[in-house]
């Protein structure tokens, strides 16, 4: 994350840094002086390079160290020794002062004895050198470091002051961003402070360009008219530039104070009482992926969220922590930006390579690294409301009509969810003993890391690291710096490669995949191979003559749900849930009980798990493998054929499951009810149950799963499915050797009906005993704002969409959406829609949530819920357990009060997000070098959301989503954004070779042609757009 630069003062942090010599450079500087060797010319290039001494590249900011270094000690003393203009000047810094020889500046002598006889006056030696000073002004970006070699090679101890001096010449001063207007605590600090730009694309990509350029500004110095009116009006800007002309309280240093960047956090009891007032609104901060500039709170009524404007307004707050923020005045509210979502001055510039391929880039990936910083030359900037060159019909879309959107800052930290880890690269910084760290997370501020935690050859040979994946820790960030603070951590690897690529993603969202400790070891059956003792079966129901499989993944290891069927003889059925009893393996309160309720979930990777238990447990003792006597809680039912329940038992039991069966394996019996299958098509079984007799139970399942789920779904229920991309890995490399969109079928839904069955039995009968300290699973209904908007939009596009329940919802996707070759591709990308209003399904705890309301699980549409069916994976529900076998006096009472579960609950919701966050970035991984190994890969894509300077598209075969940037597209001529009531339209034309142009239009579910490739970059692929080929 480049973060918005202050305009804190850094000479004291120079100044107490060491500073290593910099070897003297044959350039232009030195050229120039080989042409002018006058002492005068000398003597003005020392004055006019003094500032840049004191000026440090933004990025080099650190945090204090004890002492100031010996050489600018020294430095120090002589400059205390000898008389200055800076001295003299007019602290507003607005004007010059007039040069007056009755002044205290004009009149000293000069500390070189010479004399004033004979020399030129100020105007002749400014018309002399003021061909030299044009020179060191066109060398452009990088002269100061020019100017300050130069002045290391003449010996530079101190400036002469006497009223012959030429006049001082302009600074160069490097213009950075400003903090905003509400940074109080920075308007006290004696240096004035100019406001900043408008915090748009066009002023971010403005402001990160003139950091790259260095301008002249006026000293306020003698005779310092001879500067342009333009130039003599440009104001010091950013942390990093010293203001001469005034006269700051000095330290034992002798440099300015450090001026605070952000505000310093409100004391926890005002929080506290702020938020009981309804002045501040405590909500998880999310930072926009493709703009860290922007951030977002939810409001707690449901309506629009609150916007965070910049770096400065979400006070050193990262992504995912629980902030208190304050909502500020209506006059600083902004226009909500409801029409693009562009990286900030990313989109808005023309990053093109030389290309005769008629093919179009779609998305570009950009590197970590600032594109400005690297081609400030080559880049042309266009404002947002700026059309392209002979394209007058480009136009953004209108704010008259949208609402202003509240916004807010950060007035305190309630929890730091974030992990404050990130995996990025190092990059060296001459001169500091210190280096940078770049985190491939934009949203993650840059860290100052000490150069001791670098490799030992990192200074000599950086170039060597360029392409090595480290991960950083923040550590701290002090209130008065743009850059964190922080410390490695771990070196990953090489970029790109799988491991390291995957520990960092690992790392960075806080999951813990290292080996157990022999104290959580030594808490499990120390005598194997272990078996169920005597007395345990005969205090369980044995069921281990019963016909009970299980239906799983092919690769599943960790077994833990089976599922029995029989047919009574009244025509009803009795239908089991046999659940792995982790509970019993797992004392509460022990070394391997706290390490699972810290992990709280197992983390599905592409290549791997990483387990929430040992994998004793989870691949043998708690796994229900097939012919092996097994420890489960129960849930046992009699159901009439249509599905209604006559009756229920909860209890502990003890299987033994008959067969591993597959969804495959369970499909293939659901489509061939009537075939006999053979012993070789199916995985072995026991022979106490034949392959009909599982045949036959599957098939009553089934029957039953379909009437629950009609049952489900007519009642009001929801389920929204998006594309999940699966992989076939090689067996020995582990690479992926192909994709495909995994498939929902009816042996998903069967085990799916069930599941869901159990856990709401379980949350009823909980709830029942234990209303105070029942740890329920509750799913909030959509964001009011959101659902009204897409109401409108779906209205507008002529779609016969009912978001006013779930169940209507439901309903409008399986039965509005048309039925042609193209019907399954329109319903997914209304899916993709729909589920942006809906919010995480979280855990909670009802002696703490007190409203019954609240209880409801919005898309089952019931009003009790738990997690009670995956043990060996969810932590949750190893607590489910021990309160059900509390409820029906097979267990202790429960250890935990009611806040110690609400508390628990909600660390399982963290790393339930956590975890499926990884699981999508192991997915990205795969896929990415999927194409670059197999690519390119041509698929139709749909267009499924079309924005003011890009649009969206769904890549049908893989079910990823690709963002379009219209300034990136090679040959396009002009593009033309417009909205019919509140659809959304674009025209692109394209330039033909042959003359002519080629129009394309797009609208939402518009098929176009892509093309995913390999990028150079690491793990990126961007997708190419097949153009249209008539001509008009």
């Amino acid at each position: 994350m480049e973060p918005i630069k202050g305009k804190s003062s850094t000479r004291c942090r120079e100044g107490k840094r060491d500073v290593h010599p910099v070897p003297t450079k044959k350039d232009a500087y030195a050229r120039l002086l080989g042409q002018h060797q006058s002492i005068k010319f000398k003597s003005y290039l020392e004055q006019f390079a003094q500032p840049t001494l004191l000026i440090e590249d933004s990025e080099t900011s650190h945090p204090r160290t004890a002492a100031c270094p010996p050489d600018d000690r020294k430095k120090e003393e002589a400059r205390k020794r000898a008389p200055s203009f800076t001295e003299c000047a007019d602290s507003s810094g607005t004007a010059p002062p007039r040069h007056n020889k009755h002044d205290k500046c004009a009149s000293k002598p000069s500390r070189q004895g010479q004399s004033p006889m004979g020399r030129k006056t100020n105007q002749e030696n400014w018309r002399e050198l003021r061909p030299a000073l044009d020179a060191l002004k066109d060398l452009g970006e990088g002269s100061h470091q020019g100017v300050k070699l130069l002045c290391e090679d003449l010996n530079y101890k101190g400036r002469p002051n006497t009223d012959e001096d030429m006049p001082l010449g302009p600074k160069f001063r490097p213009k950075s961003q400003q903090t905003p207007e509400n940074d109080l605590q920075t308007r006290k600090d004696p240096c004035k402070k100019k406001s900043r730009k408008k915090n748009t694309p066009k002023a971010d990509a403005e402001n990160t360009l003139e950091q790259t350029q260095l301008v002249p500004e006026n000293d306020g110095v003698c005779e310092a008219k001879a500067l342009t009116s333009a130039v003599r009006q440009q104001k010091p800007q950013g942390p990093n530039v010293c203001l001469f002309n005034e006269k700051p309280k000095k330290n034992k240093c002798g440099r300015g104070p450090r001026k605070r960047v952000f505000e310093e956090y409100m004391h926890v009891q005002d929080v506290s009482s702020g938020l009981k007032r309804g002045e501040f609104i405590q909500g998880t901060l999310r930072i926009n992926p493709k703009n860290f500039q922007e951030a977002f709170v939810p409001s707690p009524d449901g309506a629009s969220d609150i916007f965070l404007d910049g770096v400065v307004a979400r006070n050193r707050a990262l992504n995912g922590d629980v902030v208190a923020v304050q909502v500020l005045p209506v006059e600083q509210w902004k226009v909500a930006k409801a029409e693009t979502d562009v990286p900030e001055a990313v989109s808005k510039l023309k990053l093109k390579e030389p290309s005769a391929s008629p093919d179009v880039i779609v998305e570009a990936q950009y590197s970590d690294e600032d594109p400005l910083a690297k081609g400030v030359r080559n880049i042309r900037l266009q404002g947002k409301d700026t059309p392209k060159e002979g394209d007058p019909n480009t136009s953004p879309p209108s704010s008259a009509e949208r609402p202003p959107q509240r916004t807010g800052k950060v007035v305190y930290i309630v929890e730091p969810k974030h992990s404050r880890a990130a995996s990025g690269f190092i990059k060296f910084l001459p001169d500091k003993n210190f280096a940078m760290f770049a985190p491939v997370d934009h949203r993650v501020p840059r860290v100052n890391i000490p150069l001791a935690d670098c490799p030992a050859n990192f200074a000599a040979r950086p170039g060597d690291y360029a392409n090595t994946l480290f991960v950083c820790r923040i550590t701290h960030w002090p209130s008065d710096s743009n850059f964190a603070e922080g410390r490695l951590a771990k070196t990953l690897g090489q970029a790109g490669e799988v491991e390291p690529e995957t520990e960092g993603i690992l790392m960075e969202y806080d999951v813990d995949s290292s080996e157990f400790s022999d104290e959580v070891l030594a808490c499990l059956p120390q005598l194997l191979p272990w078996t169920i003792p005597p007395e345990e079966i005969r205090r369980r129901r044995d069921l281990r003559k019963e016909c009970i499989f299980t239906i799983d993944p092919a690769t599943a290891r960790d077994l833990d749900d089976a599922l029995s069927c029989k047919q009574l003889p009244d025509g009803n059925f009795e239908v089991g849930v046999h659940i792995a009893d982790v509970s019993y393996f797992v004392e509460e309160g022990n070394a391997l009980d706290f390490i699972a309720s810290r992990r709280a979930t197992s983390v599905y990777l592409v290549q791997k798990v990483i387990p929430m238990l040992p994998r004793l447990l989870c691949e043998e003792l708690c796994s229900l493998n097939p012919q092996t006597d097994r420890l489960t809680f129960s849930v046992i039912w009699k159901l009439s054929p249509e599905g209604k329940i006559l009756s229920e038992w909860f209890g502990r039991s003890v299987i033994r499951s008959c067969v591993k069966l597959s969804y495959d394996h369970a499909q293939s019996m659901i489509e061939a009810p009537d075939k006999l299958f053979n012993a070789d098509e199916l995985p072995p079984c026991a022979p106490e149950h034949p392959i009909d007799e599982i045949h036959q139970a599957v098939l009553n399942l089934h029957s039953i799963a379909k009437e629950l789920r009609a049952q489900r779904f007519g009642g009001g229920a929801l389920r929204l499915d998006q594309l999940k991309l699966a992989f076939t890995l090689d067996q020995e490399t582990g690479m992926p050797q192909g994709c495909y969109i995994y498939q929902y079928r009816d042996s998903n839904k069967l085990v799916e009906e069930f599941m869901l069955l159990a856990n709401m039995a379980t949350a009823h009968q909980l709830y029942r005993t234990f209303p105070e300290l029942a740890l329920l699973r509750r799913h909030p209904p959509p964001q009011t704002k959101m659902v009204d908007d897409l109401q409108e939009f779906c209205d507008q596009m002529g779609l016969d969409i009912d978001l006013s329940s779930a169940g209507a919802l439901h309903k409008s996707l399986h039965e509005t959406l048309g039925n042609d070759e193209y019907t399954a591709a329109r319903k997914e990308v209304l899916t993709n829609m729909c589920s942006r209003p809906m919010q995480m399904a979280v855990y909670f705890c009802t002696g703490v949530l007190k409203d019954e309301k609240l209880f409801r699980h919005y898309a089952l549409n019931v009003p009790l819920y738990t997690h009670f069916t995956s043990p060996i994976r969810r932590y949750a529900d190893v607590i489910v357990h021990r309160l059900l076998a509390a409820s029906i006096g097979s267990g202790p009472r429960l250890g935990l009060t009611g806040d110690e579960v609400h508390k628990q609950a909600t660390h399982c919701n963290d790393k339930k997000t956590a975890s499926k966050r990884v699981q999508e970035l192991s997915s990205e991984l795969f896929f990415s070098i999927f194409v670059k190994e197999s690519g390119p890969l041509e698929s139709e894509a749909m267009v499924m959301g079309i924005l003011d300077q890009s649009f969206d598209v769904l890549v049908l075969r893989y079910g990823v989503q690709k963002r379009i940037y219209c300034n990136a597209l090679e040959s396009l001529e002009s593009h033309h954004y417009r909205k019919v009531g509140k659809r959304p339209e674009m025209t692109l034309v394209w330039a033909n070779t042959e003359g002519g142009s080629t129009r394309q239009e797009l609208s939402i579910f518009t098929l176009v042609e892509v093309q995913l490739k390999a990028d150079k970059a690491p793990m990126k692929y961007s997708a190419v757009m097949k153009r249209p080929g008539k001509a008009t």
